[in-house]
């Protein structure tokens, strides 16, 4: 918003301050009224700008496309341009611009200090929820009404902290003295599951066994709105309640010629909102449950394959042919890069792997089970952060496993010193993986698909099989190891 005001006319810090606010009650606004909301500001005297837009939860919006920065003249916005042009509520239909199908608008004029106009709020309506609106108990129309006429005057406190109200959220309207005086169907039916057969109007809160008196007097005490979930019985209820405070000046007249103090605030009744969130808590604690499921599924693979590393330790101990010894060690490697990814799995809930920190624990291990002490390789990664499902971060882990394994035993058999380098990058959609070496590079007449390792075969299938991607070696100043991928 604050982007597109500051294009428009003659408007103060403390006019601005007060489009913020009402900006931020539009939401809630847009939803009880079932309808578009569309804030406008004047630029110069022939054009107007939308400076904020809100769109219904509770219906399907007449603006699927966002126009906040849209301009307009008056032909095109004639009821717009009546109000912020003379300060008086207008109400006509038009065609929405969306879907070509007629609506009905309400604008209102904005009034910034001093009582100077400086916006409109224009609320659209499709035809047929207009006309449902029309049906309905003159109770929820008035209560409506003065929902639009605090929101126009920034007067709806902690409504910023309100969750959206949706399509099967019930209405309910309470008068000063707490006594329910509409109900709409929704609301009737859901008060039914709680055991409430008869009829509720004219009740009194406090001969209800629920939580809305308590919740109501809290939010007197406070001054604003307040949302707060309860359980009653087995069921979970989302209620929301917001005051409706009257600012109506029955002697502005004689305000204009008198010392007279402003008129206080007073109370004409609660809106109360009700939501069943049943359902959608015990599907969330289904989640829950089965994530922690999966997590503890990962961390037993993790210790299994953990404990089949550990037995090929002791395999290797107990021989004294070095090549078997480097061949059981590469299996180990094998195993535990498969175990980190799992190790990940098992304490985060989410499904992406970070491969940077995969690739950190890859080295970590190897400096640990393959290189002697007295050789000065240094094992370093540099890239960016990449993120990827489960299945990928497993065949990476492996690549970039075999990868530095066959650098250490290839390229550095008859050196002491070296560095070898993983970079990670990430193009837009395409994921790049490097390991670069300062060894004896490759040997002459080197071919990948005749003379491979065993190591490097490996890489081979995982690239094309699991990654769908490309491998190449090239030779230089040592070798480099290029897997490229869709991410």
């Amino acid at each position: 918003m604050d982007d597109v005001v500051c294009r428009c006319s003659d408007l103060s810090e403390s006019d601005i301050a007060l489009l913020r606010k009402i900006r931020d009650e539009m939401p809630l606004l847009a939803d009880i009224s079932r309808a578009d909301v569309l804030m406008y500001c004047r630029r110069g005297a022939t054009q107007a700008l939308v400076v904020a837009q809100a769109r219904p939860h509770s219906v399907s919006p007449i603006y699927t496309e966002p126009l906040i920065g849209r301009v307009v003249a008056p032909t095109d916005e004639p009821l717009v341009f009546r109000a912020l042009a003379h300060g008086r509520y207008a109400r006509g239909t038009h065609t929405a611009i969306a879907h070509g199908a007629p609506a009905v608008l309400e604008a209102r004029p904005i009034r910034g200090a001093e009582g100077r106009v400086i916006g409109a709020l224009s609320i659209e309506t499709n035809l047929l929820e207009h006309e449902r609106h029309r049906r309905r108990s003159r109770v929820f129309q008035r209560a409506l009404r003065q929902l639009q006429a605090m929101a126009l005057q920034g007067g709806l406190k902690g409504v910023e902290d309100l969750s959206p109200f949706g399509e099967h959220d019930g209405i309910i309207v309470v008068d000063a003295q707490k006594r329910i005086q509409y109900m709409s169907g929704i609301a009737t039916n859901l008060y039914r599951k709680l055991g409430y057969m008869e009829r509720l109007l004219k009740r009194r809160l406090s001969t209800l066994e629920t939580a809305d008196e308590e919740l109501v007097s809290l939010a007197l005490r406070e001054g604003g709105c307040i949302e707060r979930e309860v359980q009653e019985g087995h069921r979970t209820w989302i209620r929301k309640v917001i005051p409706l405070i009257s600012r109506e000046d029955k002697l502005a007249r004689l305000r204009a010629f008198l010392p007279l103090p402003p008129p206080d605030p007073r109370l004409v009744g609660v809106m109360l909102t009700v939501h069943d969130a049943t359902e959608a808590r015990r599907k969330e604690q289904e989640l829950k449950i089965k994530s922690a499921m999966i997590q503890e599924i990962h961390h037993r693979v993790k210790n299994n394959l953990q404990t089949i590393a550990a037995f090929l330790r002791l395999q290797a101990r107990r021989t004294d042919s070095g090549e078997v010894r480097r061949i059981l060690q590469e299996g180990i490697n094998r195993v535990l890069s498969i175990a980190v990814v799992h190790e990940f799995l098992s304490e985060y809930e989410s499904q992406a792997i970070n491969i940077k920190d995969v690739s950190q624990c890859i080295i970590k291990q190897l400096v640990q089970g393959m290189l002697d002490s007295e050789r000065r390789i240094q094992l370093n990664l540099r890239g960016t952060d990449i993120c990827l499902p489960a299945q990928q971060a497993t065949a990476c882990a492996l690549v970039i496993n075999e990868l530095l394994q066959n650098a250490l035993e290839h390229g550095y058999d008859r050196r002491m010193e070296g560095t070898i380098s993983v970079i990670l990058q990430e193009d837009g959609q395409r994921v790049a993986i490097e390991v670069n070496d300062d060894g004896r590079g490759l040997p002459a007449g080197f071919d990948l698909a005749h003379n491979s390792s065993l190591g490097l075969r490996i890489v081979q299938t995982l690239v094309q099989e699991d990654l769908k991607g490309h491998f190449e070696l090239r030779s230089g100043d040592g070798v480099s190891a290029i897997v490229t991928f869709p991410k």
